[in-house]
């Protein structure tokens, strides 16, 4: 069984952003030479979500994700008597999720239509 590892590095321009990561992933797949597989995505980050979906609904997440774990007020979050300032973060990645398995055949990332990978 052949497998590859690589880490990817990505800085965000806000508190919440989506970037598509797709192209990324399937130039690992195509570096490493898996042609039939499974490829694991993963956030290493305790903040950071990897899911697949459109990118068409973006703005929709962004409004839920606000309305489900809000960043401010800051007091509501009993995280922040530790200095930190995060803990929307957490919740949020808690529901978007660490991780995503994709399956590779004929050495490409196998999606239905509108699926890609984003951080």
């Amino acid at each position: 069984m052949k497998s590859s590892r690589k880490e990817l590095w990505f800085n965000t321009p806000t508190r919440l952003a989506f970037v598509n990561i797709t192209g990324q992933v399937q130039e690992c797949i195509r570096d490493s030479g898996v042609k039939e597989g499974l490829a694991l995505v993963n956030a290493m980050h305790i903040t950071a979500s990897v899911f697949i979906n459109e990118s068409g609904l973006h703005h929709d997440y962004t409004i839920w994700l606000e309305e489900l774990a809000p960043h401010e007020p800051l007091k509501q979050y009993r995280h922040h008597d530790t200095g930190e300032d995060n803990a929307d973060a957490h919740i949020r990645r808690q529901v978007m999720g660490r991780e995503v398995v994709v399956a590779i055949t004929d050495g490409k990332l196998d999606f239905g239509p509108w699926e890609q990978i984003f951080y």
